[in-house]
């Protein structure tokens, strides 16, 4: 089984978000930078846990970026990949992020993993992108994955219950949440990371479709009131008057 598992960087949930260029670019200065958590918890470990079932398992990294990601990548190789690839470009659009991976994926790869998303963009296209440039099959939103009899298991959250699909090999999924569990790298692995592989590639030529335009932050949240509990009319006249939630 050869695995290709796609990481992404992305700001750390705490960081301030500000804008630079006329609200076009997001300022990077002072912010912290980490795996996308959905590449790094559910589509990297599992990937890992899998290869933990059988020690044949390859898994290769992908990344596409510059050189400030390869703090990243080097993390990502502590926890267990094998090798990482990092593809040379600053883009943000998602297919020729996706024309990227695809022209990697093609040479034997027979399981593709995302996360569902990137925690800064939110699009969720690039997983299904690489599938149809592929022509692989595709599941989103995937929460558990085994390999049973040459053929992929994998759950995904219903209406009500739980989704089983069996899907053959060579197939791309997306996962979220439920997958796996977080690891921290230990210091065998880090140490190992220094050394192990990491090829860096031209991109392939390739179009992008979309464009930023600008960036807005949410409006500033109103002041809180504190009303006192013995005052219940008052509690209902802002929430008339002043909320207008009832």
């Amino acid at each position: 089984m050869k695995i290709l598992v796609c990481i992404s960087r992305t700001p750390d949930t705490t960081a301030k978000v500000s804008f630079i260029d006329q609200n076009q670019k997001f300022n990077p200065d002072g912010v912290q930078w980490i795996i996308n958590p959905y590449d790094e918890w559910y589509a990297l470990v599992r990937a890992i846990e899998l290869k933990e079932k059988d020690p044949s398992t390859i898994i290769h990294l992908i990344n596409i970026g510059n050189n400030e990601n390869e703090a990243i990548i080097r993390k990502a190789l502590a926890l267990g990949g094998d090798e990482a690839i990092r593809i040379e470009s600053n883009t943000d659009d998602p297919f020729f992020i996706a024309q990227q991976i695809a022209s990697v994926a093609k040479d034997g790869y027979d399981l593709v993993l995302t996360g569902k998303e990137t925690i800064d963009h939110n699009g969720s296209a690039i997983g299904g992108m690489i599938a149809e440039l592929l022509d692989f099959n595709y599941i989103s939103l995937a929460t558990k994955l085994d390999i049973e009899n040459g053929s992929a298991v994998v759950g995904r959250e219903a209406d009500g219950g739980e989704e089983k699909i069996i899907a053959p090999f060579p197939l791309v999924i997306s996962c979220q949440k439920g997958m796996a569990e977080a690891r921290i790298p230990n210091m065998r692995g880090i140490m190992a990371a220094r050394t192990k592989p990491l090829k860096v590639m031209d991109a392939v030529q390739s179009e992008s479709f979309t464009s930023i335009n600008g960036f807005d932050l949410p409006p500033a949240k109103a002041g809180v009131k504190l009303i006192p509990a013995d005052t219940p009319e008052l509690l209902v006249k802002l929430l008339r008057e002043e909320a207008k939630a009832i």
